[in-house]
Protein backbone atom coordinates (compact mmCIF):
# COMPACT_ATOMS: atom_id res chain seq x y z
CA UNK A 1 0.00 0.00 0.00
CA UNK A 2 1.40 3.44 -0.95
CA UNK A 3 2.11 6.00 1.29
CA UNK A 4 -1.28 7.94 0.24
CA UNK A 5 -3.32 4.66 0.56
CA UNK A 6 -2.10 4.94 3.86
CA UNK A 7 -2.92 7.91 4.61
CA UNK A 8 -6.50 8.54 3.19
CA UNK A 9 -7.10 4.92 5.62
CA UNK A 10 -5.69 6.54 8.74
CA UNK A 11 -8.52 7.21 11.28
CA UNK A 12 -6.69 10.76 11.59
CA UNK A 13 -6.74 11.38 8.23
CA UNK A 14 -10.01 10.36 7.08
CA UNK A 15 -11.68 12.63 10.15
CA UNK A 16 -9.50 15.78 8.55
CA UNK A 17 -11.05 15.04 5.15
CA UNK A 18 -14.56 14.46 7.19
CA UNK A 19 -14.50 17.36 8.61
CA UNK A 20 -13.12 19.64 5.77
CA UNK A 21 -16.20 18.08 3.65
CA UNK A 22 -18.77 19.00 6.01
CA UNK A 23 -17.31 22.77 7.17
CA UNK A 24 -16.88 24.03 3.55
CA UNK A 25 -20.24 22.33 3.05
CA UNK A 26 -21.95 24.32 6.23
CA UNK A 27 -20.28 27.08 4.54
CA UNK A 28 -22.05 27.22 1.06
CA UNK A 29 -24.94 26.58 2.98
CA UNK A 30 -24.72 29.89 4.89
CA UNK A 31 -23.35 31.26 2.48
CA UNK A 32 -26.25 31.39 -0.24
CA UNK A 33 -28.41 32.12 2.66
CA UNK A 34 -27.28 35.32 3.11
CA UNK A 35 -26.73 35.96 -0.80
CA UNK A 36 -29.69 34.74 -2.81
CA UNK A 37 -32.86 36.49 -2.93
CA UNK A 38 -35.42 33.53 -3.53
CA UNK A 39 -37.49 36.23 -5.50
CA UNK A 40 -34.49 35.22 -8.40
CA UNK A 41 -35.58 31.83 -8.06
CA UNK A 42 -37.79 29.71 -10.77
CA UNK A 43 -40.83 30.67 -11.21
CA UNK A 44 -40.49 32.70 -8.38
CA UNK A 45 -43.31 35.07 -9.07
CA UNK A 46 -45.33 32.64 -9.34
CA UNK A 47 -44.44 30.90 -5.97
CA UNK A 48 -44.56 33.93 -4.15
CA UNK A 49 -48.24 34.86 -6.10
CA UNK A 50 -49.27 31.59 -4.39
CA UNK A 51 -48.20 32.13 -1.13
CA UNK A 52 -49.79 35.92 -0.92
CA UNK A 53 -53.15 34.38 -1.85
CA UNK A 54 -52.58 31.15 0.58
CA UNK A 55 -51.63 33.61 3.55
CA UNK A 56 -53.96 35.99 2.93
CA UNK A 57 -56.82 33.75 4.11
CA UNK A 58 -54.60 32.27 7.10
CA UNK A 59 -55.87 31.32 9.71
CA UNK A 60 -59.15 31.54 9.50
CA UNK A 61 -59.43 30.34 6.17
CA UNK A 62 -57.71 28.21 3.51
CA UNK A 63 -57.83 29.26 0.07
CA UNK A 64 -55.98 28.03 -2.89
CA UNK A 65 -54.96 30.67 -6.03
CA UNK A 66 -56.63 29.53 -8.82
CA UNK A 67 -54.97 29.58 -12.66
CA UNK A 68 -55.20 33.29 -13.13
CA UNK A 69 -53.65 34.58 -9.98
CA UNK A 70 -50.54 31.86 -10.25
CA UNK A 71 -49.27 29.70 -12.87
CA UNK A 72 -48.63 27.76 -10.10
CA UNK A 73 -51.77 26.81 -8.61
CA UNK A 74 -51.68 22.73 -9.40
CA UNK A 75 -48.87 22.45 -6.69
CA UNK A 76 -49.88 21.10 -3.48
CA UNK A 77 -49.64 23.73 -0.48
CA UNK A 78 -47.06 21.77 1.60
CA UNK A 79 -44.04 24.11 0.88
CA UNK A 80 -45.91 27.40 0.80
CA UNK A 81 -47.12 26.46 4.43
CA UNK A 82 -43.99 27.50 6.08
CA UNK A 83 -43.41 30.86 4.10
CA UNK A 84 -47.12 31.58 4.69
CA UNK A 85 -47.38 31.05 8.45
CA UNK A 86 -43.99 33.45 8.08
CA UNK A 87 -46.49 35.89 6.17
CA UNK A 88 -49.30 35.69 8.82
CA UNK A 89 -47.06 36.27 11.49
CA UNK A 90 -45.16 39.36 9.92
CA UNK A 91 -48.05 41.47 9.02
CA UNK A 92 -49.21 40.99 12.58
CA UNK A 93 -46.30 42.32 13.93
CA UNK A 94 -44.83 45.22 11.89
CA UNK A 95 -46.81 48.19 10.70
CA UNK A 96 -46.77 48.74 7.01
CA UNK A 97 -49.11 50.31 4.29
CA UNK A 98 -48.52 47.34 1.85
CA UNK A 99 -47.84 44.45 4.08
CA UNK A 100 -47.44 41.83 1.17
CA UNK A 101 -44.52 43.71 -0.34
CA UNK A 102 -43.12 44.42 3.08
CA UNK A 103 -43.22 40.55 4.23
CA UNK A 104 -41.90 39.14 1.38
CA UNK A 105 -38.46 39.59 2.26
CA UNK A 106 -39.17 37.41 5.71
CA UNK A 107 -41.36 34.96 4.08
CA UNK A 108 -39.01 34.15 1.65
CA UNK A 109 -35.88 33.48 4.13
CA UNK A 110 -37.37 32.27 6.82
CA UNK A 111 -38.69 29.53 3.84
CA UNK A 112 -34.99 29.58 2.82
CA UNK A 113 -33.70 28.42 6.19
CA UNK A 114 -36.61 26.05 6.45
CA UNK A 115 -35.40 24.22 3.06
CA UNK A 116 -31.81 24.17 4.33
CA UNK A 117 -32.68 22.78 7.78
CA UNK A 118 -34.95 20.04 6.14
CA UNK A 119 -32.04 19.44 3.66
CA UNK A 120 -29.39 19.02 6.08
CA UNK A 121 -31.55 15.93 7.90
CA UNK A 122 -32.13 14.74 4.86
CA UNK A 123 -28.26 13.93 4.44
CA UNK A 124 -28.02 12.65 8.16
CA UNK A 125 -30.90 9.97 7.17
CA UNK A 126 -29.20 9.58 4.04
CA UNK A 127 -26.00 8.71 5.82
CA UNK A 128 -27.51 6.65 8.28
CA UNK A 129 -28.79 4.56 5.32
CA UNK A 130 -25.32 4.17 3.89
CA UNK A 131 -24.26 3.14 7.39
CA UNK A 132 -26.51 0.91 7.95
CA UNK A 133 -26.02 -0.72 4.82
CA UNK A 134 -22.56 -1.16 4.79
CA UNK A 135 -22.40 -1.97 8.97
CA UNK A 136 -20.89 1.23 9.51
CA UNK A 137 -21.03 2.72 13.04
CA UNK A 138 -19.69 6.13 11.70
CA UNK A 139 -21.84 9.30 12.40
CA UNK A 140 -20.86 10.20 9.14
CA UNK A 141 -20.40 8.26 5.92
CA UNK A 142 -17.29 9.99 4.09
CA UNK A 143 -18.33 8.07 1.03
CA UNK A 144 -21.88 9.78 0.64
CA UNK A 145 -21.13 12.79 1.43
CA UNK A 146 -17.89 13.06 -1.10
CA UNK A 147 -20.71 12.26 -3.85
CA UNK A 148 -23.36 14.52 -2.60
CA UNK A 149 -21.57 17.36 -1.73
CA UNK A 150 -20.97 17.40 -5.90
CA UNK A 151 -24.21 18.17 -6.90
CA UNK A 152 -24.85 21.95 -7.75
CA UNK A 153 -28.40 21.20 -8.33
CA UNK A 154 -29.05 20.75 -5.12
CA UNK A 155 -27.46 24.03 -3.55
CA UNK A 156 -29.56 26.04 -5.87
CA UNK A 157 -32.60 23.99 -5.37
CA UNK A 158 -33.05 24.53 -1.56
CA UNK A 159 -32.04 27.91 -1.92
CA UNK A 160 -35.67 28.49 -3.74
CA UNK A 161 -39.02 28.34 -2.70
CA UNK A 162 -40.03 24.89 -4.34
CA UNK A 163 -41.17 21.71 -3.89
CA UNK A 164 -38.37 19.29 -4.75
CA UNK A 165 -36.67 19.99 -1.06
CA UNK A 166 -39.68 18.10 0.39
CA UNK A 167 -39.72 15.56 -1.76
CA UNK A 168 -35.76 15.11 -0.90
CA UNK A 169 -36.92 14.48 2.58
CA UNK A 170 -39.88 12.75 2.47
CA UNK A 171 -37.66 10.07 0.31
CA UNK A 172 -35.12 9.81 2.68
CA UNK A 173 -37.40 9.26 4.99
CA UNK A 174 -39.09 6.52 3.11
CA UNK A 175 -35.91 4.69 1.91
CA UNK A 176 -35.03 4.48 6.16
CA UNK A 177 -38.05 2.62 6.64
CA UNK A 178 -38.06 0.28 3.50
CA UNK A 179 -34.32 -0.35 4.27
CA UNK A 180 -35.30 -1.37 8.15
CA UNK A 181 -38.05 -3.70 7.04
CA UNK A 182 -35.95 -4.53 3.31
CA UNK A 183 -39.19 -3.74 1.59
CA UNK A 184 -38.56 -1.60 -1.64
CA UNK A 185 -41.86 0.55 -2.71
CA UNK A 186 -42.79 0.44 -6.36
CA UNK A 187 -45.44 -2.29 -7.05
CA UNK A 188 -42.81 -3.57 -9.85
CA UNK A 189 -40.51 -4.90 -7.19
CA UNK A 190 -43.38 -6.63 -5.17
CA UNK A 191 -42.35 -10.02 -7.40
CA UNK A 192 -39.32 -10.05 -7.19
CA UNK A 193 -39.65 -10.31 -3.13
CA UNK A 194 -40.21 -12.90 -1.37
CA UNK A 195 -43.62 -14.48 -0.99
CA UNK A 196 -43.37 -15.03 2.27
CA UNK A 197 -42.78 -11.22 2.72
CA UNK A 198 -45.37 -10.24 0.40
CA UNK A 199 -47.70 -9.68 3.09
CA UNK A 200 -45.90 -7.44 5.23
CA UNK A 201 -45.15 -5.57 1.97
CA UNK A 202 -48.28 -4.56 1.12
CA UNK A 203 -49.52 -3.44 4.37
CA UNK A 204 -46.01 -1.38 4.33
CA UNK A 205 -47.22 0.36 1.47
CA UNK A 206 -50.45 1.08 2.17
CA UNK A 207 -49.69 2.98 5.39
CA UNK A 208 -46.80 4.83 2.89
CA UNK A 209 -49.83 5.36 0.23
CA UNK A 210 -51.94 6.91 3.34
CA UNK A 211 -49.19 9.00 4.89
CA UNK A 212 -48.63 10.20 1.01
CA UNK A 213 -52.12 10.76 0.70
CA UNK A 214 -52.56 12.98 4.09
CA UNK A 215 -49.74 15.41 3.26
CA UNK A 216 -50.71 15.79 -0.57
CA UNK A 217 -52.19 13.58 -2.25
CA UNK A 218 -55.48 14.91 -1.42
CA UNK A 219 -54.35 18.19 -3.51
CA UNK A 220 -54.55 15.87 -6.36
CA UNK A 221 -58.40 15.07 -6.15
CA UNK A 222 -59.08 18.79 -5.49
CA UNK A 223 -57.26 19.60 -8.75
CA UNK A 224 -59.62 17.22 -10.52
CA UNK A 225 -62.86 18.30 -8.71
CA UNK A 226 -62.00 22.20 -9.62
CA UNK A 227 -60.19 21.85 -12.78
CA UNK A 228 -61.27 18.42 -14.13
CA UNK A 229 -57.80 16.43 -13.64
CA UNK A 230 -55.56 15.07 -11.26
CA UNK A 231 -52.65 16.52 -13.40
CA UNK A 232 -53.90 20.24 -13.96
CA UNK A 233 -51.07 22.03 -15.15
CA UNK A 234 -50.18 25.90 -16.55
CA UNK A 235 -49.64 24.51 -20.01
CA UNK A 236 -51.97 22.26 -22.53
CA UNK A 237 -51.07 19.26 -22.58
CA UNK A 238 -50.59 17.58 -26.44
CA UNK A 239 -51.18 13.31 -27.34
CA UNK A 240 -48.33 12.06 -26.25
CA UNK A 241 -45.95 11.54 -29.64
CA UNK A 242 -42.18 11.60 -30.01
CA UNK A 243 -43.30 13.74 -32.66
CA UNK A 244 -43.87 16.75 -30.26
CA UNK A 245 -40.02 17.31 -29.93
CA UNK A 246 -37.40 18.09 -33.00
CA UNK A 247 -34.81 15.34 -33.56
CA UNK A 248 -32.12 17.99 -31.74
CA UNK A 249 -34.28 17.29 -28.19
CA UNK A 250 -33.09 13.96 -28.63
CA UNK A 251 -30.08 13.95 -30.41
CA UNK A 252 -27.66 16.80 -30.43
CA UNK A 253 -25.70 17.91 -33.32
CA UNK A 254 -21.88 17.71 -32.78
CA UNK A 255 -21.30 21.45 -33.08
CA UNK A 256 -23.45 21.43 -29.54
CA UNK A 257 -22.21 19.07 -28.54
CA UNK A 258 -18.88 20.55 -28.26
CA UNK A 259 -20.57 23.97 -26.51
CA UNK A 260 -21.33 21.30 -23.88
CA UNK A 261 -17.44 22.12 -22.62
CA UNK A 262 -16.99 25.48 -24.74
CA UNK A 263 -19.97 27.52 -23.41
CA UNK A 264 -22.50 25.69 -21.63
CA UNK A 265 -24.94 28.59 -20.71
CA UNK A 266 -27.77 29.13 -22.34
CA UNK A 267 -29.25 29.88 -25.13
CA UNK A 268 -26.30 27.40 -26.35
CA UNK A 269 -28.36 24.19 -27.00
CA UNK A 270 -31.35 25.40 -26.68
CA UNK A 271 -34.33 22.29 -25.62
CA UNK A 272 -31.65 19.78 -26.14
CA UNK A 273 -32.77 17.04 -23.43
CA UNK A 274 -28.81 15.86 -22.21
CA UNK A 275 -26.49 18.57 -22.54
CA UNK A 276 -29.00 21.05 -20.70
CA UNK A 277 -30.10 18.36 -18.25
CA UNK A 278 -25.66 17.63 -17.65
CA UNK A 279 -24.96 21.11 -17.92
CA UNK A 280 -27.79 21.86 -15.15
CA UNK A 281 -26.88 19.20 -12.72
CA UNK A 282 -23.18 20.09 -12.30
CA UNK A 283 -23.24 24.12 -13.12
CA UNK A 284 -25.80 26.75 -13.97
CA UNK A 285 -27.60 26.32 -17.52
CA UNK A 286 -29.99 28.68 -17.18
CA UNK A 287 -28.19 31.09 -14.81
CA UNK A 288 -30.54 31.54 -11.97
CA UNK A 289 -27.35 31.25 -9.03
CA UNK A 290 -24.21 31.92 -10.87
CA UNK A 291 -24.38 34.31 -13.28
CA UNK A 292 -27.31 36.65 -13.75
CA UNK A 293 -28.71 36.32 -17.10
CA UNK A 294 -31.99 37.02 -16.21
CA UNK A 295 -31.16 40.13 -17.13
CA UNK A 296 -29.48 39.60 -20.10
CA UNK A 297 -28.16 43.35 -21.43
CA UNK A 298 -27.26 43.95 -18.19
CA UNK A 299 -26.05 40.76 -16.39
CA UNK A 300 -23.16 39.59 -14.44
CA UNK A 301 -19.96 37.34 -15.45
CA UNK A 302 -22.11 36.37 -18.24
CA UNK A 303 -19.09 36.48 -20.73
CA UNK A 304 -16.78 34.69 -18.44
CA UNK A 305 -18.91 32.51 -16.35
CA UNK A 306 -18.94 30.32 -19.47
CA UNK A 307 -15.21 29.39 -19.60
CA UNK A 308 -15.03 28.26 -16.42
CA UNK A 309 -18.62 25.99 -16.18
CA UNK A 310 -16.74 24.58 -19.23
CA UNK A 311 -14.05 23.38 -17.19
CA UNK A 312 -17.06 22.75 -14.46
CA UNK A 313 -18.58 20.13 -17.25
CA UNK A 314 -15.31 18.79 -17.75
CA UNK A 315 -14.17 17.73 -14.80
CA UNK A 316 -17.67 16.85 -14.21
CA UNK A 317 -17.14 13.89 -15.93
CA UNK A 318 -15.99 11.58 -13.83
CA UNK A 319 -18.27 11.01 -10.76
CA UNK A 320 -20.76 11.40 -14.45
CA UNK A 321 -19.12 8.11 -15.42
CA UNK A 322 -18.93 6.53 -11.75
CA UNK A 323 -22.22 7.19 -11.03
CA UNK A 324 -23.47 5.38 -14.05
CA UNK A 325 -21.39 2.49 -13.54
CA UNK A 326 -22.32 2.45 -10.41
CA UNK A 327 -26.07 2.71 -11.53
CA UNK A 328 -25.71 -0.40 -14.10
CA UNK A 329 -23.41 -2.43 -11.88
CA UNK A 330 -25.04 -2.73 -8.48
CA UNK A 331 -27.99 -4.80 -9.74
CA UNK A 332 -25.43 -8.06 -9.18
CA UNK A 333 -24.85 -7.54 -5.26
CA UNK A 334 -26.99 -10.00 -3.81
CA UNK A 335 -26.54 -8.55 -0.24
CA UNK A 336 -28.91 -5.33 -1.27
CA UNK A 337 -30.79 -6.85 -4.02
CA UNK A 338 -34.05 -6.10 -2.46
CA UNK A 339 -33.26 -2.12 -2.33
CA UNK A 340 -31.03 -1.48 -4.90
CA UNK A 341 -33.77 -2.68 -6.74
CA UNK A 342 -36.01 -0.31 -5.38
CA UNK A 343 -33.27 2.58 -6.16
CA UNK A 344 -32.95 1.06 -10.14
CA UNK A 345 -36.41 1.18 -10.54
CA UNK A 346 -36.95 4.45 -9.36
CA UNK A 347 -34.20 5.92 -11.10
CA UNK A 348 -36.40 4.52 -14.01
CA UNK A 349 -39.44 5.50 -13.29
CA UNK A 350 -38.26 8.93 -12.66
CA UNK A 351 -36.33 9.49 -16.13
CA UNK A 352 -38.74 8.35 -17.98
CA UNK A 353 -41.58 9.85 -16.10
CA UNK A 354 -40.18 13.44 -16.63
CA UNK A 355 -39.44 12.37 -19.93
CA UNK A 356 -43.36 11.60 -21.10
CA UNK A 357 -43.71 15.19 -19.38
CA UNK A 358 -40.92 16.92 -21.59
CA UNK A 359 -42.61 15.26 -24.29
CA UNK A 360 -46.53 15.90 -23.57
CA UNK A 361 -46.06 19.44 -22.86
CA UNK A 362 -42.90 20.27 -25.17
CA UNK A 363 -41.27 23.98 -24.54
CA UNK A 364 -40.41 26.47 -27.68
CA UNK A 365 -38.22 27.15 -28.53
CA UNK A 366 -35.56 27.47 -25.18
CA UNK A 367 -36.99 23.97 -24.07
CA UNK A 368 -37.15 25.95 -20.31
CA UNK A 369 -38.83 22.56 -18.34
CA UNK A 370 -35.64 21.28 -18.48
CA UNK A 371 -34.35 21.47 -15.78
CA UNK A 372 -32.55 19.36 -13.26
CA UNK A 373 -33.96 20.57 -10.13
CA UNK A 374 -36.88 19.03 -11.61
CA UNK A 375 -35.90 15.22 -11.04
CA UNK A 376 -33.33 16.11 -8.42
CA UNK A 377 -34.35 12.93 -6.82
CA UNK A 378 -33.73 11.34 -9.25
CA UNK A 379 -29.86 12.44 -9.30
CA UNK A 380 -30.08 11.85 -5.36
CA UNK A 381 -30.88 8.04 -5.77
CA UNK A 382 -27.93 7.83 -8.26
CA UNK A 383 -25.71 9.52 -5.37
CA UNK A 384 -27.28 7.13 -2.74
CA UNK A 385 -26.16 3.88 -5.21
CA UNK A 386 -22.71 5.54 -6.04
CA UNK A 387 -21.92 5.19 -2.37
CA UNK A 388 -22.75 2.41 -1.78
CA UNK A 389 -20.29 0.91 -4.77
CA UNK A 390 -17.49 3.10 -3.19
CA UNK A 391 -18.15 1.19 0.28
CA UNK A 392 -17.62 -1.84 -2.03
CA UNK A 393 -14.67 -0.94 -4.40
CA UNK A 394 -13.09 0.28 -0.36
CA UNK A 395 -13.60 -3.28 0.36
CA UNK A 396 -12.20 -4.88 -2.88
CA UNK A 397 -9.43 -2.52 -4.35
CA UNK A 398 -7.99 0.20 -2.02
CA UNK A 399 -5.54 1.92 -4.88
CA UNK A 400 -8.97 1.96 -7.06
CA UNK A 401 -10.56 3.99 -3.94
CA UNK A 402 -8.52 5.89 -3.10
CA UNK A 403 -7.66 6.81 -6.61
CA UNK A 404 -11.60 7.77 -6.88
CA UNK A 405 -11.42 10.04 -3.84
CA UNK A 406 -8.76 11.95 -4.71
CA UNK A 407 -10.15 12.43 -8.35
CA UNK A 408 -13.80 13.41 -6.41
CA UNK A 409 -12.17 15.91 -3.87
CA UNK A 410 -10.17 17.61 -6.63
CA UNK A 411 -13.65 17.98 -8.79
CA UNK A 412 -14.97 19.27 -5.42
CA UNK A 413 -12.78 22.04 -4.66
CA UNK A 414 -12.54 22.79 -8.44
CA UNK A 415 -16.46 23.14 -8.81
CA UNK A 416 -16.68 24.75 -5.47
CA UNK A 417 -17.38 28.04 -7.06
CA UNK A 418 -20.48 26.55 -9.23
CA UNK A 419 -22.18 26.11 -5.19
CA UNK A 420 -21.95 29.85 -4.25
CA UNK A 421 -24.59 32.13 -5.38
CA UNK A 422 -23.24 35.38 -7.29
CA UNK A 423 -26.23 36.71 -7.70
CA UNK A 424 -26.31 39.89 -5.62
CA UNK A 425 -29.37 40.02 -3.29
CA UNK A 426 -29.88 43.36 -4.24
CA UNK A 427 -29.52 43.21 -7.87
Amino acid sequence: MTKIENLLYSKKIFWILTIFLFISFLFILVFNIFSFDPIYGYDAEAHFSYIDHFSRYLPREISFPNQYESREFFNPPLPYIIPSIAQVICRNVISSSNFLEDCRPIYSKSSQVFQTLIYLVTLFINMSICNKLSKNNKFFNFNYMILVFLLAVNYRTISMIRGEPYILFFMSILFYYFLKISFPSFFIVYFLIDKMYRNNFSKFISLSFIIGFIFSGWFYFYLYFEYGSFTAFNKEKMPFSFYNQPLSFYFSSFEDFNLLFEKPIRPNFSNQLIPILYSDLWGDYWGYFVFTSRFTDIGRNQLLIGDYLARVNIVSLIPTLFLLVSFMKLRKNPEKKVFINYLFFSVIISFFGYLWFLISYPEFPTGDTIKATYIIQMFNILVLLGSFKLDEIKKKNKKLYTSLIILFLIVYVHNYSSYLSHFPISF
